[in-house]
């Protein structure tokens, strides 16, 4: 077998292996529950930041809301907002 013969079925196999792994993945995530139940209160997400580079690095907090429905109304503009009742 020559040498791109060889890359070629590699590629193939390659390929096939990866297209059996990712329907594997997506039939065991049919009808699986995606992120956290509405509710009150708030979530605490926490983001890590390390730079590999030995330039340190960050943490950062954040509280997001529960509720869908406040949670949507963080991301309209303060000026756009109708009056609270």
């Amino acid at each position: 077998m020559s040498g791109f013969a060889l890359s070629a079925v590699l590629v193939v196999a390659i390929a096939a292996v990866l297209a059996v792994r990712v329907r594997a993945v997506m039939r065991s995530e049919v009808g699986a529950r995606r992120g956290a139940a509405p509710g009150k209160g708030h979530h605490v997400l926490k983001s890590e930041y390390f730079s590999g580079g030995g330039g340190g690095g960050e943490t950062t907090e954040y509280t997001v809301p529960r509720d869908p429905q406040e949670y949507a109304r963080l991301f309209v503009p303060k000026d756009k907002r109708k009056a609270e009742k």
